[in-house]
């Protein structure tokens, strides 16, 4: 029971029963990246009348993450190219750097020098600093 309210209305863990049902009834399974993710578009890349070109959308294996993506299926998901990632051969680009996941709100977040959660301790003012006073 507990698990059919978590589908029925959980969306960030998972796929919901909507969206389950709209993919079985519309979509068409396109691929499978390497992080287990599965991308999908309307059946027959038929041309969607509101947004006018066809609909292309990912199931999140686990959490849903944007970042999760990787870069050549982000490329089709926005429609930046028409051919998705396992109908050619992609090969990533020399600078193209493998997944990191978002780490915001974790230990492993990063913290430039001047935050206050970098050290535990801001550093002192260097002397081109004046603090402003009211009424000066």
């Amino acid at each position: 029971m507990k698990l059919f309210f978590l589908r029925f209305f959980t969306w960030w863990s998972g796929s919901t029963f909507g969206t389950q049902l709209w993919t079985r009834r519309f979509g068409e399974l396109v691929g499978q990246d390497e992080g287990g993710n599965t991308y999908y578009r309307t059946r027959g890349g038929k041309i969607d009348p509101t947004l006018g070109f066809e609909r292309r959308w990912v199931i999140y294996n686990g959490y849903a993450e944007a970042t999760r993506v990787p870069p050549a299926w982000h490329g089709w998901l926005h429609h930046t190219v028409d051919t998705p990632p396992t109908e050619i051969d992609y090969k990533p680009r020399e600078w193209e750097k493998p997944h990191r996941p978002n780490m915001t709100g974790t230990p492993a977040a990063y913290r430039p020098s001047g935050s206050t959660l970098a050290s535990g301790r801001r550093p002192k003012a260097t002397g081109d600093y004046q603090p402003w006073t009211p009424g000066q």
